[in-house]
């Protein structure tokens, strides 16, 4: 029984260990081809166009042009060819795009062409490509890795099936929105499993739980990232990594779709709504059309010291409106004297604001985002009616019939409770646009090739939610917000304006 449980083990780990596996030369190649390092301390060199000038190889690696995945990348009208050693070692008769024919590369007209920049018929490439001045050894590893370019894949993607992963707590305050999010993930991957996946490929979702601090967290995303072996990440709830989920998300060059930490963004992160600063736009620039507010008008308030950075960030676009604005000031009791006050931190700071002022006798117009203060409107007095305005992503006018019915679906096949209707179409609207990209990238699939599609994602109608959209430059899928007032008691909410989109955040 004992070696029958070994047997066991031993083949579950073969199937959850997806990575190719490469001998130490050809890991040094990868590195090699990926990075420009050798695997000695020497630093190579790669020499560029006609005159030759050199430059470290670190700044032109291979992969900067061909790709991870070898193929070529069309930049600048020039298209580098696919390295795909099977092609390469075809034969004689082989056509290139640009028509030269040439015998099949070797190991030796393969240095030659690295080196000097001449294929195996003694064409002379163009000046584009960097001729990398190698060691005997880094030559080597570089071709033993280029032989196996072609049967890596990138962590998740195996014959029949894409692993997706997410963090998600499963105790503490979080707890019941991490609920929720896994519900809407759960239930959108099962609808597309029943339709036969994407591209013959059925969709796994991975889900760890952060725990209560950032150690855990990190190794919670330690596990989906090594040992679970994700594709992406969706989705996650994980604010005790803040600061270094980009950080983490760039080494291991793992896309995401989901919420971007108050730390700031990342060319791996895909956020579907806006951030805060683009909703702060929206609303100052209804203040200053709608409700008359003067240039000099408008304070920027901020509690906590971690909203530090993005006061400023939001003043000096602000202040790119036109606005004529101070530095921004932390909250720490005082009554702010301003006809309008622009706010950013938690709703339990915003409530002991709004407190103060009144005990003051001021009464400006307090401007914020839905996702930061919204706990403390119902307990708002009367006296702070329609002198509040939030700043909304989407609100239930934007949902079309189609949109509704799909979000009613949810809601009833998971048992979803509808004031949660929020968290719930920011979950569906991530999973949809990374939906769209997979379809995109074909059968092939890799990390490369899914930012690239989601940089390729224009106007894409959720049914729920205003356009959204990305960019070469551009990770949040809306830049604006809807601009509502509240009226107290009650609450209720009225929006006050269409969506107001702003200018992208820098």
């Amino acid at each position: 029984m004992a070696k029958v449980l070994t047997l066991l083990i031993s083949l579950s780990l073969c199937n959850t260990t997806h990575a190719l596996d490469l001998s130490a030369n050809e890991q040094a190649g990868k590195r090699l081809y990926r990075e420009g390092l050798s695997s000695s301390d020497a630093q190579l060199t790669a020499r560029v166009g006609a005159s030759g000038m050199s430059v470290p190889a670190s700044v032109l690696p291979c992969a900067s042009c061909h790709g991870n995945d070898g193929r070529g990348r069309a930049e600048g009208g020039v298209r580098p060819p696919s390295l795909d050693w099977q092609r390469l070692a075809l034969g004689p008769g082989e056509r290139q795009a640009n028509s030269r024919r040439y015998p099949a590369y070797s190991d030796s007209s393969l240095a030659r062409v690295i080196r000097h920049g001449v294929d195996p018929a003694g064409n002379r490439l163009d000046p584009a490509m960097p001729r990398f001045d190698l060691t005997l050894a880094d030559q080597r590893n570089l071709t033993a890795y280029l032989k196996r370019l072609g049967d890596e894949r990138d962590p998740g993607v195996e014959e029949g099936v894409l692993r997706l992963g997410t963090l998600l707590p499963a105790s503490g305050p979080l707890a019941e929105a991490g609920q929720v999010v896994r519900a809407v993930l759960e239930d959108g991957i099962a609808q597309l499993n029943q339709q036969g996946g994407i591209h013959g490929r059925r969709l796994q979702l991975m889900v760890a739980d952060p725990g209560p601090d950032p150690a855990s967290a990190e190794r919670a995303l330690q596990r989906l990232l090594e040992q679970d072996q994700v594709f992406s990440l969706i989705a996650p709830l994980v604010p005790q990594l803040d600061q270094q989920l980009p950080a983490l998300l760039e080494q291991h060059a793992v896309p995401l779709v989901g919420n971007t930490p108050r730390s700031g963004g990342s060319p791996q992160i895909f956020d579907p709504l806006p951030g805060i600063a683009s909703q702060m736009q929206s609303l100052a620039e209804h203040a200053r059309t709608a409700l008359g507010l003067l240039p000099d008008d408008l304070r920027v308030v901020y509690a906590g010291s971690e909203q530090a950075p993005l006061a400023e960030q939001v003043r000096e676009q602000l202040m790119g409106q036109g606005w004529r604005l101070p530095a921004a000031e932390a909250f720490n009791g005082q009554a702010v004297a301003a006809p309008g006050i622009v706010f950013l931190g938690h709703a339990e700071d915003f409530a002991e604001m709004a407190a103060v002022l009144q005990a003051e006798g001021r009464a400006p117009y307090l401007l914020a985002a839905s996702s930061q203060v919204a706990g403390a409107v119902a307990n708002l007095p009367a006296a702070w009616s329609q002198r509040l305005l939030l700043a909304y992503p989407f609100v239930p006018g934007d949902w079309t019939e189609q949109g509704r019915a799909a979000l009613a679906g949810l809601q009833q096949r998971q048992g979803l409770d509808r004031r949660q209707a929020s968290l719930q179409v920011n979950t569906l609207c991530a999973l949809r646009l990374l939906m769209d990209a997979l379809k995109q990238i074909g059968r092939d699939a890799s990390r490369e090739k899914l930012v690239a599609a989601l940089e390729g994602l224009h106007d894409v109608d959720t049914g729920l939610t205003p356009a959204l959209g990305f960019g070469p430059g551009r990770r949040q899928g809306m830049a604006g917000a809807h601009v509502v007032a509240v009226t107290l008691p009650g609450p209720r909410f009225t929006a006050v304006g269409p969506y107001r989109p702003v200018a992208d955040s820098p």
